[in-house]
């Protein structure tokens, strides 16, 4: 939930937060995992369709043609790209300049500098203007090495601000 997709108070209340730790690379591979492991073809068959449906927050229906209409890595970027910046953001401190050379120099072959850049820019923006939904955020438990659960790793203020960040960048 680094990005603040959440129904404001709706996931707030759910009284545990199971994901506050858990990128959303590692949950689509959790469930990839679980996928190949099925012993039942009909459950297998239903979680690969799960998996071939891109990520959608707001779980809006398809059009009449059957087309999924929000795509949100169109609009936030590449979610290996956003779990690799907050990784290094968070368990390391890294600067944005750091994270973009360690990015470009990681993903060299499959996003060209800019893209990098543009989508490192969309998370600072946004990690930094979503803390207001975190921090309500019922407990939650640390899975790896970082937590975004404001009573664990991350005590960030809700008026943070993302200029001076960006600015590293520029």
């Amino acid at each position: 939930m680094h990005f603040g997709w959440c129904t404001y108070n709706g996931d707030q209340m759910s009284m545990y937060g199971v994901n506050s730790s858990i990128p959303k690379t590692l949950v689509k591979y959790l469930i990839e995992w679980v996928a190949e492991n099925a012993q039942n073809e009909e459950c297998k068959k239903t979680i690969y369709d799960i998996l071939d449906t891109p990520i959608s927050p707001e779980l809006l229906p398809a059009d009449n043609e059957g087309n999924i209409k929000q795509m949100t890595e169109s609009l936030v970027g590449p979610y290996v790209l956003h779990d690799f910046f907050l990784y290094h953001f968070l368990r390391y401190g890294a600067s944005p300049k750091k994270i973009y050379y360690i990015a470009c120099k990681t993903f060299d072959k499959k996003f060209s500098k800019e893209e990098i850049k543009k989508w490192l820019k969309t998370f600072i923006k946004r990690f930094f203007t979503q803390q207001f939904k975190r921090n309500p955020m019922p407990d939650g438990p640390k899975v790896g090495t970082i937590s975004l659960s404001p009573r664990g790793d991350l005590r960030m203020p809700s008026d943070a601000e993302f200029e001076m960040w960006l600015n590293d960048i520029q």
